[in-house]
């Protein structure tokens, strides 16, 4: 019989987690045994730093509800959520780059037309986000689906607020038979990610920036294409280079240009000065 000490530990942890009927869960776990055990010889981690671990992880799952995703959050600030999209989507040059999803998607967001409000009784500076959606073959994709979401002027998305009960800044836009869409909503600001739970306590013992720079979400998710979960960031944004989820991508970046009261690129038009972003979105085929 084998008695278990320092030495063969891991050796031993490993033997019976790759007993796992699933291979691939095998794989994974006699994988993360190995680094765990690796990771604690390597610091020399105490029993007082186990047992606060320990403790941060339950506050954790405790802190994780429908609204609201502490874990993600942590893989996020660890870089450990932008590595796996990294992994998981590499397109070809012509696509447009995936960036991390992020803790405050919700499903369920409602239908939009062509130039529609989503920001709809809400203060801010008029933003209009319009261009295509293609494969990498430059054919358009009539009635692409853009789910679109972002944070208001103080930062909060929908979900953080209790008091909001119906979608706002938040929608789904369909494509144009010939590819075109127009997203109407109001100019994101940088901000700061939770920071009143664990991962912020974490975050407050360092040097880390806890901001995001400005940005908008979408997902687009076609038949027959690979799915893409990406931002669109304004250029000259702060944070663009310290953003605190690694999510910046040099493509990512566009212009908000100014525009003055007149028409609009919705075919409408507004009696004060707004913003104007274009982006032709690029969807990766999936192989035959």
């Amino acid at each position: 019989m084998a008695f278990v000490n320092e030495d063969n530990l891991t050796e031993l942890a490993g033997q019976r987690w790759a007993s796992a009927h699933d291979p691939r869960l095998a794989e994974l776990i006699t994988a993360l045994v190995r680094h765990l055990h690796e990771f604690a010889r390597e610091v020399r981690l105490t029993e007082d730093e186990w047992a606060a671990a320990m403790d941060w992880l339950a506050a954790t799952g405790r802190m994780s509800d429908e609204k609201r995703q502490e874990f993600i959050l942590a893989s996020d600030v660890l870089g450990l959520s932008t590595l796996v999209v990294q992994l998981n989507n590499r397109f070809t040059a012509k696509a447009t780059p995936a960036t991390v999803l992020g803790p405050f998607h919700i499903d369920g967001s409602p239908p939009a037309e062509f130039g529609f409000d989503m920001a709809a009784g809400l203060d801010g500076t008029p933003l209009f986000i319009t261009g295509t959606v293609t494969d990498t073959g430059g054919t358009p994709l009539p009635g692409a689906v853009l789910d679109v979401w972002q944070a208001d002027t103080d930062g909060y998305y929908e979900s953080q607020l209790p008091e909001v009960d119906e979608a706002r800044l938040r929608a789904k836009y369909r494509a144009r038979e010939d590819g075109t869409y127009c997203v109407r909503t109001i100019a994101p600001k940088g901000y700061s990610i939770p920071m009143d739970g664990p991962v912020g306590d974490l975050l407050s013992r360092t040097g880390i920036s806890h901001f995001r720079p400005a940005h908008v979400h979408f997902m687009l998710d076609e038949p027959g294409h690979r799915k893409l979960i990406t931002h669109l960031f304004q250029e000259g944004a702060d944070y663009l280079d310290t953003d605190v989820v690694f999510g910046t991508k040099d493509a990512l970046v566009v212009p908000f240009t100014e525009r003055p009261a007149g028409p609009s690129p919705d075919g409408g038009h507004l009696d004060r000065p707004f913003l104007h972003a274009t982006f032709d979105f690029v969807l990766e085929p999936t192989p035959s």
